[in-house]
């Protein structure tokens, strides 16, 4: 059930949610929150962040070749690869049928 309960705001724009209501939403130290204006007031909530994947080169390769989906295909990502300074040789990878 839903309940309100009175904060302040401090300097600079602070508010301090209370500790029910952060163990309730799993919000700690460090967590990122979203607030969103509505028509009667600003939600807050956590956030949902996904971790970002940097790609190595070797990575790159690797989908390029494999996501081939016919022998024109894979000969153009064979040709991009060596582009990339990598010998296509060495990446783990399955050629498509008819290679």
């Amino acid at each position: 059930m839903a309940s309100a309960e009175p904060i302040r705001v401090g300097k600079r724009g602070t508010i301090v949610l209370p500790a029910a209501l952060r163990r309730r939403f799993g919000i700690e130290e460090g967590t990122t929150v979203l607030m969103e204006e509505r028509e009667d007031g600003i939600l807050i909530r956590p956030a949902v962040v996904l971790p970002v994947e940097t790609y190595t080169p070797a990575r790159k390769a690797e989908f390029l070749l494999t996501n081939a989906a016919d022998i024109a295909e894979y000969r153009w990502a064979v040709r991009e690869v060596r582009k990339m300074g990598l010998d296509p040789d060495t990446v783990p990878h399955e050629p498509p049928p008819g290679d």
